[in-house]
């Protein structure tokens, strides 16, 4: 009887690790998404119907066995790529990432040519 019981107690506990490992952290999808309604506000942050029901929304998808990208395809699918702080990288939104790269790069070689000049003279 007492084997037993270690036995149960064993796998009773690799299955709370499991699950531990496998789980999603809902605080990290809330703290991505964007509140419509405040929209300057993550829906972690919110206190807004509409928050309350994307954090239902949320806890019932991972409750579903969803994984993070499945639940955020869902709610851009639903609410288009404004719901989520970071989008995708694509063709559409390609500029908005490369921007600050060529910024950065511009304002490098500018700086470069107008030392350069500077110190010519």
């Amino acid at each position: 009887m007492k084997l037993k019981i270690i036995i149960y107690l064993i796998l009773l506990n690799f299955n709370i690790v499991n699950a531990e490992t496998n789980s999603i952290d809902s605080n990290n999808i809330f703290k991505n998404l964007r509140c419509l309604i405040c929209q300057g506000q993550s829906v972690a942050d919110s206190n807004s119907e509409f928050a309350q029901t994307i954090k239902l929304v949320v806890k019932d998808q991972i409750k579903n066995g969803k994984s993070e990208s499945e639940i955020y395809d869902f709610l851009v699918e639903k609410y288009g790529e404004w719901i989520v702080y970071k989008p995708p990288f694509n063709k559409v939104n390609l500029l908005l990432w490369l921007l600050p790269y060529l910024a950065f790069v511009s304002g490098g070689v500018i700086i470069f040519l107008l030392f350069k000049k500077r110190f010519n003279n």
